[in-house]
């Protein structure tokens, strides 16, 4: 077995190790001091980025309260509609496009961490610029809707203009009652004495109650039946159509049926203020009462064609003036045998108090406007024009 062998150290230079050792020895202490020395705090950096640091987050703080609290945004006043299955971020982005909010991320963590969510209802709200957070949320709350909720109860507006058919059909996609038992109840259903001016004539027709739905904004019940929300607008036409204004109907040369179709046609027609119906009225009575040879008694509206259509089943290419229907105007002089859809009580008024005008023909303008012409030739030159606005 050999013997592990020992370094020979008998020639080596005592010295000379000495001073190779204190070498590296002082070489290590030059480079560790290096060391040191490159790894000194640099305290102008630090300061730098402490200031820069707080300037950032004052600017980010002053943005975030600056949305949070409306501190600089103005006063400006905008419409946001919030639907029922409107979330968190939807009801953010909505705020956002309409510029009452800029951080729509800051919001949805605002609504989420106070719970403001549960504080917002559905409906249309107008909010301005100068509101808060807190404002906002607090004037997208609707009590009443909360009540209606409650008692099962649904808030709809019948517009002005709207046919039985519509009405229809706006209330059974409200779910207030089924289109069968709606069509049922306008058609059919006996509601005695109590409105005398329906014609029983009509019994079995959807167009029975035409022009005695008063338009207006209801709250319906969808735990009652189809015929008390009939009942509800025949109820609030009596109401309305009734006192001084009933008495000038009774006054005038007209019965209420009458009047009622007449501001039917009116309601259809115009595209204006009251001022404007009072003047289509004026055409009108002067057609129905005056002495043109032009047009005789023959009130020659579009409107009452497209309502004949409607009851047809009829599209708008099969559009004619000949349509054979008693509710053609062009065709049968005088007023139509019933209205043709439910007027609105300027309309109403307006059928019984025209302008005192020599009037027999108007025409829609591209500015927006009715345009109103005592003779054929007056009125065929502004069609014939570039001012005329076709339909």
């Amino acid at each position: 077995m050999s013997e592990n062998k020992r370094p020979d150290t008998q020639g080596w230079d005592t010295e000379a190790v000495r001073r190779r050792i204190i070498s590296e020895v002082d070489a290590g202490a030059e480079t560790g001091s290096k060391k040191k020395k490159h790894r000194k705090f640099n305290w102008k950096i630090y300061i730098a980025a402490v200031v820069l640091g707080s300037m950032l987050l004052a600017g980010l703080g002053w943005i975030l309260a600056n949305d949070l609290c409306a501190l600089d945004k103005g006063n400006d006043t905008y419409t946001v509609t919030i639907e029922e299955d409107d979330g968190v971020f939807k009801i953010a982005s909505k705020l956002k496009k309409a510029g009452l909010i800029e951080l729509k991320g800051f919001f949805v963590l605002y609504e989420i961490f106070t719970g403001a969510k549960k504080d917002i209802d559905p409906g249309t709200y107008e909010l301005n610029t100068s509101m808060d957070y807190r404002s906002l949320v607090n004037n997208m709350y609707d009590p009443d809707a909360r009540r209606r909720a409650q008692e099962g109860l649904v808030l709809l507006t019948i517009p002005e203009g709207y046919t039985v058919q519509q009405i229809v059909d706006l209330l059974a996609e409200n779910k207030i009652s089924t289109k069968e038992e709606l069509i049922d109840a306008v058609s059919n259903f006996d509601f005695g004495e109590e409105y005398p001016f329906i014609d029983s004539s009509l019994n079995g027709q959807i167009n029975r109650l035409e022009g005695y739905l008063f338009p207006d904004t209801y709250e319906f019940s969808t735990e009652k039946s189809a015929v008390y929300a009939i009942d509800t607008m025949l109820t609030n036409f009596n109401n309305r159509v009734s006192g001084d204004l009933l008495a000038e109907i009774q006054n005038s040369d007209y019965s209420l049926k009458e009047i009622v179709t007449l501001a039917s046609i009116i309601e259809k027609e115009a595209i204006g203020d009251y001022e404007e119906r009072a003047n289509i009225s004026s055409v009108f009575h002067n057609r129905l009462e005056g002495d043109n040879g032009e047009v005789g008694n023959a009130l020659q509206s579009d409107a009452t064609i497209h309502y004949a259509m409607a009851l047809m089943g009829l599209e708008d290419k099969d559009f004619s003036t000949d349509l054979d229907s008693p509710y053609n105007t062009y065709l049968h002089g005088g007023l139509p045998v019933g209205p043709i859809c439910n007027p609105s009580l300027a309309s109403i008024r307006a059928a019984v108090n025209p302008n005192d005008t020599d009037y027999y023909y108007f025409a829609y303008g591209k500015d927006g406007v009715s345009h109103f012409f005592r003779t054929f030739n007056e009125h065929l030159s502004f069609v014939n024009s570039d001012m005329y606005a076709p339909g």
